[in-house]
């Protein structure tokens, strides 16, 4: 596969150049996390003479140099996604591809396939465009960069990142309007050596610069599975990949609502409608508050899994009744699938067998989850790692799951998480009351239940199994 990879030049043939959209001109810049090296997604912005704001969402065109039947496309496609585990990315593309010839770095000639938009002040769509597109990025911002200009109003590209941060600003607002849920989970970063120790672990939290990229890469997406996926008076919906996302269960729901009624919140259970919105609004007020992980995650789980379909549901927690992944082909196989479906029919191609590409998708679900389990387990294990010097420390934690042999209780400090087994527990014993999500002692009714504040001291360390014990200290021990 390396070597396959080795063969592509660098170079873009003088003939490409003429049948692509030429955006070379146009203020491009890519914004992504600092120690990012493949960069699939850039963006464009300009004034138009009709007053529109003309902007670009350009994705690396990985498909023109994946053929279909090489030894390329039977690696991705049996990948199925990049993993990025905490000290390395095993990733879907050879690093000739993922970091070289398809990267969007800046100061290159890149080929790409974009979705072209004109927006009005109040972020409306009144024009779209999807096709085949050779860009030149100015610059390469990290995340932080960005959102110092937005913050400051001072830097590169300060005119572009401001016009698309307000840009996105309505989008997103809009989007809320319409029902979208805003999961925005805190995410946990480590700080490693050279030798891929834990040295400290830093919390991620999405600010501007982020929900400006992810905005725009929703209105791709959404656009670009509305352009194949609806019907109109001209023309019929063809087989096409969406990502999709089902209704949430409603046994779940009343189990969640349940369980918050105990901090004070509620959420509407109604419709669909009721549910989103007063999600929301939990979300909003448990910011900040001990209970805030504990919950976030639960409402989580009450949501169904997303996937990969040809058979198109729409996607419950973004309120799109169509939805697709286009803008990540360097990481994502099913995005190299819509890119190729795209082109097709562009081209004026006829409609794909649904059944096999049906086949793919499930493939490519089934591989995201995976990959995902791989990367709780990496973080898992550098989380024991990090903690395996401390044993003896006591911490403050909240509970943070319930299960028949043991209650887990993730510390304040660090997120890190631990089990103190039930059968530590040697003042009572306890049952599991799986319903109200607590243990209680069968003779002093003693209950822990998910969400209280506890304290714990580390007792042991099992790196091989990914595993903390804790013991449960009780105040002035």
């Amino acid at each position: 596969m390396e070597h396959a990879a080795d063969q592509i030049p660098l170079e873009i043939p003088k003939e490409e150049y003429a049948n692509r959209r030429d955006f070379r001109k146009v203020p491009t810049f890519t914004i992504d996390p600092a120690d990012a090296k493949d960069f699939d997604d850039a963006l464009s912005v300009h004034k138009l003479d009709n007053g529109f704001w003309e902007v670009g969402v350009h994705i690396a065109d990985v498909t023109h140099y994946v053929q279909p039947n090489s030894i390329l496309e039977e690696e991705a496609y049996s990948r199925a996604t990049s993993v990025y585990l905490v000290d390395r990315v095993v990733p879907m593309l050879p690093e000739r591809l993922s970091n070289g010839v398809c990267s969007l770095r800046p100061n290159e000639d890149k080929l790409c396939f974009s979705a072209v938009f004109q927006l009005d002040d109040q972020a409306k769509v009144h024009h779209s465009w999807f096709g085949r597109t050779v860009i030149h990025s100015d610059r390469r911002f990290a995340y932080e960069e960005a959102q110092e200009v937005i913050e400051t109003g001072k830097g590169d590209m300060k005119e572009e990142i401001l016009t698309l941060d307000r840009l996105a600003k309505e989008l997103r607002n809009q989007r809320f309007q319409a029902g979208s849920i805003s999961f925005d989970r805190i995410e946990v970063k480590f700080d490693i050596d050279d030798a891929g120790k834990p040295l400290g672990i830093i919390f991620k939290i999405s600010k501007d610069a982020n929900k400006l990229i992810e905005e725009f890469m929703l209105l791709a997406n959404k656009y670009v599975a509305e352009f194949i996926g609806k019907p109109t008076a001209n023309k019929k919906a063809k087989t096409f990949v969406y990502r999709i996302h089902d209704k949430p269960d409603p046994d779940k729901l009343d189990s969640f609502n349940h369980f918050i009624k105990r901090f004070g919140y509620g959420i509407q259970t109604n419709n669909p409608k009721a549910v989103s919105d007063s999600m929301n609004k939990l979300l909003t007020n448990v910011e900040g508050k001990k209970e805030q992980n504990v919950i976030e995650t639960l409402a989580i789980r009450t949501m169904a899994r997303a996937e990969y379909s040809t058979r198109n549901i729409g996607h419950y927690g973004l309120s799109f009744d169509y939805y697709t992944h286009f803008t990540s082909p360097i990481r994502r196989y099913p995005d190299m699938m819509v890119h190729r479906l795209l082109a097709r029919y562009l081209d004026g191609g006829r409609s794909v067998v649904a059944q096999k590409w049906e086949e793919m998708c499930h493939h490519s679900s089934d591989m995201e989850v995976r990959a995902s389990n791989a990367e709780r387990s990496s973080v898992k294990y550098k989380q024991v790692e990090f903690m395996s010097d401390r044993i003896g420390e006591e911490f403050k934690g909240v509970i943070s799951g319930v299960t028949n042999w043991g209650i887990y209780v993730e510390l304040e400090e660090n997120k890190c998480e631990g089990m103190v087994p039930l059968r530590d527990l040697t003042d009572d014993f306890y049952e599991f009351d799986e319903k109200n999500y607590c243990i209680i002692g069968s003779h002093s009714h003693k209950r822990y239940q998910l969400g209280d504040e506890v304290n714990v001291e580390i007792v042991r360390t099992n790196l091989q199994k990914k595993q903390m014990d804790f013991r449960l200290v009780e105040n002035g021990e």
